[in-house]
Formats: C-alpha cells, structure tokens, sequence
C-alpha cells in the first residue's frame, strides 16, 4: 500500500506505518458505540453543591493556590469560519437570511463597530458592510475566534482572548503569576502576539499580576489520513499522502506538555462581560476546591495502599461515592489502587436547555465498572439515542483537571485515552471527495480513563459565541 516515498513522508509527519494503517482499518471498521447506561443527573452522577460546600471549596483554592502552578488551558487554533457562515452565504452567493438583516439592522450593537467604521460609513450597500466584516477590512472569516473583537467597555473594546486574560487574574493566579496556555494554528500567532503586546502591560497594571502567556500548535504527529470514499489512502495532485488535523482530541498532547498542579480548561469563544462574571469566577473556584478535597483523599489512600494499611472497604466506598466508578463484582486492593491513581478532571455541567453537544452518562466500561463520561451523539448507537434525548444536563466544557501524581510525578495523560473512539466525516480537497478521521474529543475519548466527577454550574457561566448574532445576547452586551 505505500512505497519508500510514502514511509518516508509517514516518518516525516511524527507517525509510522503501524499507525496510519491503524487509522485506515477505523476508515473500514469504524468505531464501536459506547456502551451507555443511562443519563446522568442530579444525585445520580451529577453532584449539587450546597452553599456552604462552595463556600468551603472556594475557601480552600483561594488558600491553596498561592502554594501551586496553576494554568488556564484555552483551545483557541479553530478558525471563526462557521460564527460567520450566514456572511458567506450572503457575500458569496448573495443568499440574505434573517440574519443579515439582524446584523445590519443591530450593527452599532457590536464591539467590532468602531474598527469596522475603518472601513465603511453610513453610505455603504449592505453587500459592502458584510464583506468588511469576513473578507477585506476585518477579515474576520479567516481570523480565530480569539482575535474577534467581543465585548465594549468603557476603557476599551475586548476581543475573545482579552477576556480570557482578564478572567484568568480573577481565578487562575498562582500567587501574583497568570499562566495562560493558548493553542494556536502557525499562521496566526502572530496575530495573537500583537494583540497580547499592546494589551497584557495594561492589564498587569489593572489587576496587579504578571502575565505567563505561552502557545502551542497542534502537533502533526496528530494528523490522520485522509481516505478516498473506497477507503484507500488519498493522494493529492502530486501524489503525496494527505494528512489531516484530527479534531480538538489531539490536543491531550498539548495539555500533556503542560507541567501545572491544576489546569482549567475552556473554550476561547466562552466568556462574558465584566458585569456578569461572578458567576464564573465563583464557580470556577469552587470546582478547583472539590478537585483539591478529592485529590488530598486520593493520596493519602494511595499512600496507605502502598504501606499496607489501608481500609479496603473504606476505599471501596470512596471510589463509588466520591469518585463516581461502580465497582465490579470481583473488585480488590489492585482495582482500587489502578482507578485512585489516574487522572482527575472535575466537570462543570449546566441543565440542557437545548444547546448542541455532548451531555454526561454512565458507561458500562470493559473492565467491569461503570463510570461517567462525556459523550457525543455520535458515540451513542441508534437504539439508545433515546437516552441523549432524555439527558438533563450538558457538557460546556468548564474542567478542572489534577494531572500529577501522589508522589507528586507527572502523569502521562496520552496513557489514558480510550484509542477505539473517534468519528468518520466526509469531506472534500480540490474538488475531489475524501473521507476523514477525527480522533477521540478533548473532553470525550482523550480524557475517557480519567476519574470524572460532575458539578451542576448555573447557565450563567456559559456564555458560548457560536454564530456573530450571538454577540447580540445580554451576556455579551455592555450594561
């Protein structure tokens, strides 16, 4: 199937044969459903917490930070393309949905407004505004979320990664240090520097704290084959092999390189404004302190297994009633060491209210426990589609996650994935139809062999921008 040309570029990419032809036998097989049980929900999977349960997590992170690394981990390399399909369609084909009159007749409503008076006036044909806006002049269809200009405030308009800078002073701050990891595509990090040089000085100032920003691209050695639609490898005009990028799931390798104690993870487009943000900050708090109570337990459990003093039953019970794992019928001291000592993210989920995505479930796992996992439609077979349906809650993607160990050593986060997710999508390159390969999801497959513990967080902390009208809504307009 492929010639010395071809295992060279396979070796050039960061992969091997033994891989790619992996990836091609999931093009032929594809991926087994996940083994669902049932939905998650309040007091059966998803915990509620009372006030003073956040009052005394909260507590206890604001203690306890100081003394760690904390980072704020924000996926940011997707491009604005889909917030700005409806422009397209108008600009390119002249297609003027109700949403072109939204925009238009809501214009100055927009934090992007002053720059893109640059460009147009009162006079302008509407074909002129929208087209400043995605092509020449603002360029926002070919631009990240991270640098569209979001939210307006007295002192001067932000744009999405602005407010993820802010938010971090306000809970992720390891003393008087802000770590803030942004994932990046090559061509814009440029674009994100400047933006970071002409405004990181001035919030150092506001909030008293020195800015550790760093980025990272997605690694190539991530990249799947692409497919004709007979499954065979795909080759371009000049007959090389094309590899894709495989989804937001390979970015566990990106959060893998990050060395932290704690590192909250969010989405670039989910933030709000300055006056609606206690409800984030709060929570977000909250969430790190039930990941510190957690994680102190696990330890001195794992200590205790390794000294041979330990309370099985204790832990047995622990690990069901804090951790969330039901165990199987012929548990013992070895099934209990192996589900303590791994990964833990702790999960804001808010009450479905109908956005689209994944949602939290209990899954019947091969080793013969049942844990919760963050699940998409994809995952879930035909015959218990039924179960997405009657879900209670939805992912936002709000973690928190402890990646080191008792002994305080670093997991190897790419050990705890579940390989055998993924999904099939069809696509197109020069005209020509291809198959591709998304690996598991961050918060999906990537994190499936992770302790996973849910917490009910109010609607208030998502705020997602997925199409530009949704920069209408109150929580994104200045009061």
């Amino acid at each position: 199937m492929f010639d010395k040309k071809d295992l060279q570029q396979i070796a050039q990419q960061g992969l091997t044969e033994e891989i790619v032809q992996r990836q091609i036998d999931n093009f032929v097989n594809g991926f087994p459903f996940l083994n669902v049980v049932r939905a998650a929900s309040a007091g059966d999977g998803v915990r509620v917490l009372g006030g003073e349960e956040i009052a005394r997590a909260t507590a206890r992170y604001d203690v306890e930070s100081a003394m760690l690394r904390v980072v704020k981990f924000v996926p940011a390399s997707g491009a604005a393309t889909r917030m700005f399909k409806e422009l397209f369609e108008f600009v390119n084909e002249g297609r003027r949905g109700k949403g072109i009159d939204t925009l238009l007749a809501n214009i100055k409503k927009f934090a992007f407004w002053p720059e893109l008076e640059h460009f147009v006036n009162e006079n302008s044909a509407d074909e002129e505004v929208v087209s400043a806006i995605v092509k020449h002049g603002l360029a926002y269809g070919s631009k990240p979320k991270g640098l569209v200009t979001f939210h307006a405030y007295a002192d001067g308009n932000r744009k999405a990664v602005e407010e993820h800078m802010v938010e971090g002073a306000a809970y992720a701050r390891s003393g008087d240090e802000v770590y803030i990891h942004f994932t990046v595509s090559e061509e814009h990090m440029g674009g994100f520097w400047d933006v970071l040089g002409s405004t990181q000085p001035f919030y150092e100032e506001q909030f008293g704290v020195k800015y550790n920003v760093s980025f990272s691209v997605q690694k190539p050695s991530t990249d799947t084959i692409a497919v004709n639609p007979d499954n065979t490898p795909f080759r371009t005009d000049d007959g090389r092999l094309l590899f894709r990028p495989a989804g937001h799931g390979a970015l566990i390798e990106n959060l893998n390189d990050i060395d932290a104690d704690v590192i909250f993870v969010k989405n670039i487009d989910n933030v709000t404004t300055d006056a609606r943000r206690d409800d984030t900050i709060k929570y977000k708090k909250a969430l790190a302190g039930v990941l510190l109570e957690l994680q102190e337990q696990i330890f001195a459990y794992l200590k205790a297994i390794e000294q041979g003093s330990v309370d099985v039953e204790s832990v047995a019970r622990f690990v069901e009633e804090k951790l969330f794992v039901k165990l199987p019928a012929d548990w013992d001291v070895n099934t209990l060491r192996r589900l303590l000592d791994r990964p833990i993210r702790v999960c804001g989920v808010v009450l479905n209210q109908g956005e689209p995505g994944g949602g939290p479930f209990w899954v019947a796992e091969a080793d013969g426990t049942e844990s919760l996992q963050i699940a998409e439609s994809s995952q879930i077979a035909p015959e218990n589609m039924h179960l997405m349906s009657s879900a209670t809650h939805f992912n936002p993607v709000d973690l928190v996650c402890g990646v080191k160990r008792y002994d305080g050593s670093k997991f190897d986060l790419t050990q705890y994935t579940d390989p055998s997710t993924g999904f099939i999508s069809s696509k197109s390159s020069g005209g020509r139809e291809l198959r591709a390969q998304e690996l598991p999801g961050l918060w999906n497959g990537a994190m499936a062999n992770w302790n996973t513990i849910l917490v009910e967080v109010p609607i208030t902390t998502f705020s997602p921008v997925k199409v530009v009208l949704d920069l209408l809504r109150p929580e994104h307009q200045s009061e």
